[in-house]
């Protein structure tokens, strides 16, 4: 992704919330079109999470944490 500028979206988890699984966070961010989407480029190894290739559909995304995928930084902030 060198010299690719990336979109950032800043998302906030809800008030009762401590984590957001890792497709709920696509899914909700709008990056995939549906579940089926999110399941499919997190097994093909296409996420990052925080630098690191996140292959756990089902990964617990905390506060804090940063998701790249497909030209999209997402930023993980707690509800404030």
């Amino acid at each position: 992704m060198a010299g690719k500028k990336l979109r950032r979206i800043d998302f906030a988890l809800r008030e009762d919330e401590t984590f957001i699984p890792l497709i709920g966070l696509l899914k909700a961010t709008g990056v995939v079109e549906s579940g089926s989407e999110a399941q499919e480029v997190v097994t093909a190894g296409l996420v990052l999470r925080n630098g690191e290739v996140e292959t756990r559909k089902r990964a617990k995304i905390t506060a804090g944490e940063v998701i790249v995928f497909e030209g999209f930084e997402i930023f993980v902030e707690g509800c404030d």
